[in-house]
């Protein structure tokens, strides 16, 4: 049963009606400073810290609940004749409910020109202490560390006439351990970055980084069915992109359609205009943009229908009934778009095992915005690839300009060659996918297949390479299929014979200075 909680927050949101609930089942309520007057402030009886440890708040407030008054009513188990003996000697009274949030270290570490005692004073010493007596003795205490569970907990009280159930005390005190845990890694981190006396400014690839994750859901298994696997997010992170995202319908998703869905919706971020996307393991085998939604649906999938079977579909619209309708047409694994027309829904609902992900994009880029990737023994870091090429970026190489038409099909045809695994080769004409070479070891390789998949006329496309050419026989590749442009990076220390090949061959080549390996 709950009879005495200890309340103690910086974030006072819900604390008051928390509290009220409490003091309606008749739990008495000891708390501190600024919390004490809130609740007093409200009209409720609340006992002061100091009342019960019989002393007053010292050190500017830095001592005022670390006292065996509290920690003895706290830590002491029930079910231990010996403990509550002793609490009996010390005339200690038992402590069933810890009600603690922190003092703001990382608002305060987030102030320009922070002081470096100013970090040190917003380190809280007494609430912690509080949160791990409590939650190691879950058995018989119950720990709240934030406001989103004072209305189950309080729901829970009121139900079983004041109690808190075992698996409760047991998921709160979980979730206490955590909350410390992040906490000090966030002081961890900070201090890291004091030098010379003074918070130096944040780097992207500090000496020590810790990664905390909070997992999302298990999966039935990972890319094969003897592997398992989970999704994670990072811990507090907002709910955006495809870990953020909302299943309207269909079965449980598995691995491998999450690594395509992101792969679509990171590809189809990359466009402004009505736009659509279907990618096959993680490689897009049609994209289109035009119009209508409709139509870059219907150009995607005319880039390459075979493979486009049990695809992955990503748009940058919410999704119309049209669309939907042709859609239900193909068989398909998943969809991800901002957002779901009433029609469009209608439209899919007979096909109960697609999944329609309704993904949110954030508002602003993330801050914090890195790849990670496994290596034996270790993690490899980098920053994401958000380079957007622009049109004055674009460096002729040849004789002949490109004409404005091939222009803007090469700023098109980058975008998706960017997510193109390397060597990566498209095809395109401007707003439409029309052949991809992907993942070859030998780029002139991935000319030939992008070029031997093409189901459309290749007579008169453009061509966008990821990385430089290394000898001419790419171009020359190429050539022989009626393209007219080529954009690639350039930087190949054979550039001079692969420029002089496209000047014999009458082709614009334009060099965009930067390179999309994507492995």
């Amino acid at each position: 049963m709950i009879k005495r909680a200890l309340l103690s927050v910086t974030d006072k949101s819900g604390l008051v009606e928390f509290a009220r609930g409490l003091a309606s089942l008749g739990v008495e309520l000891i708390s501190t400073g600024g919390t004490a007057r809130k609740l007093a402030e409200s009209g409720l009886a609340v006992t002061e810290v100091s009342s019960v440890t019989g002393f007053p708040e010292m050190l500017d407030g830095r001592v005022k609940t670390l006292h065996p008054m509290v920690h003895g009513g706290l830590l002491a188990m029930r079910s231990n004749p010996e403990h509550m003996a002793a609490l009996d000697r010390h005339g200690i009274r038992p402590i069933d409910l810890v009600v603690v949030n922190l003092y703001q270290f990382e608002k305060a570490a987030a102030h320009p020109g922070v002081a470096l005692d100013e970090l040190i004073e917003n380190i809280d010493i007494g609430g912690p202490s509080m949160i791990r007596s409590a939650a190691k003795n879950h058995r018989d205490v119950a720990v709240v560390v934030s406001p989103e569970d004072y209305g189950a907990v309080l729901e829970e009280l009121c139900a079983s006439g004041g109690a808190v159930s075992a698996e409760t005390r047991w998921r709160l005190a979980k979730k206490a351990f955590a909350a410390t845990a992040a906490y000090d890694t966030a002081i961890s981190a900070t201090l890291a970055r004091v030098s010379e006396g003074k918070l130096q400014p944040e780097t992207t690839f500090p000496p020590r980084r810790t990664l905390v994750l909070e997992k999302l859901a298990d999966l039935r298994y990972g890319e094969n069915p003897h592997q398992q696997a989970a999704l994670y997010r990072g811990a507090g992170q907002a709910a955006v992109g495809l870990a953020g995202a909302r299943q309207l319908q269909g079965k449980e998703l598995s691995y491998n359609n999450l690594v395509d869905l992101d792969a679509a919706w990171e590809l189809i971020q990359e466009f402004e205009e009505v736009s659509c996307a279907i990618i096959k393991h993680t490689n897009p085998c049609g994209l289109a943009s035009a119009g209508s939604q409709v139509e870059s649906y219907t150009k995607a999938l005319s880039a390459d229908p075979v493979s486009a079977f049990g695809g992955v579909l990503a748009f940058n619209r919410p999704l119309e009934e049209d669309t939907a309708a042709e859609i239900s047409k193909l068989f398909v694994e998943a969809i991800a778009a901002p957002g779901y027309s009433a029609g469009a829904r209608e439209k899919l609902a007979g096909k109960k095992n697609l999944r329609l992900m309704e993904i949110n994009a954030p508002s602003s880029p993330p801050t914090d915005d890195l790849m990670w990737k496994q290596v034996s023994g270790g993690l490899l870091l980098q920053t994401k690839d958000t380079h957007r090429l622009a049109k004055a970026d674009l460096k002729v190489a040849t004789d002949r300009a490109p004409s404005p038409d091939e222009e803007r099909a090469l700023l098109w045809a980058w975008k998706v060659c960017k997510h193109v695994k390397s060597n990566a080769i498209v095809y395109a004409r401007e707003g439409q996918i029309v052949g991809v070479g992907a993942g070859q070891m030998s780029r002139v390789d991935s000319v030939k297949i992008g070029a031997a998949r093409a189901v459309l006329p290749l007579k008169g496309t453009v061509l966008a390479s990821d990385a430089f050419f290394p000898f001419p026989d790419g171009i020359e590749e190429a050539a022989k299929h009626g393209i007219t442009a080529v954009i690639q990076p350039g930087g190949s220390v054979k550039d001079q014979e692969v420029i002089a090949a496209a000047n014999r061959l009458g082709l614009a080549m334009v060099f965009s200075g930067v390179r999309h390996f994507r492995h």
